[in-house]
């Protein structure tokens, strides 16, 4: 089980919320760094959760076409 830690930046759907994912990589040739971002859907369920949220999530079972994970806690509001 896959657990990421992410921001929220969408809360438009009904129980479920964008998580958007950064990270820093290292070019395989040039070994600058670069800031790679994902975004992922994720099932709130019960939890109250609002733009700008720091959150864990963490992979399920496909929920639905696009959602994938399920959120674990909020970290920072």
């Amino acid at each position: 089980m896959r657990i990421i830690e992410g921001k929220v930046v969408s809360v438009k759907m009904q129980g479920v919320v964008v998580v958007e994912v950064r990270r820093k990589i290292s070019h395989p040739l040039y070994k600058k760094l670069i800031n790679k971002r994902k975004k992922y859907k994720a099932a709130v369920g019960d939890m109250t959760v609002s733009l700008g949220d720091k959150v864990k999530i963490a992979e399920t079972r496909p929920l639905s076409k696009d959602t994938h994970f399920r959120l674990l806690e909020v970290i920072k509001q």
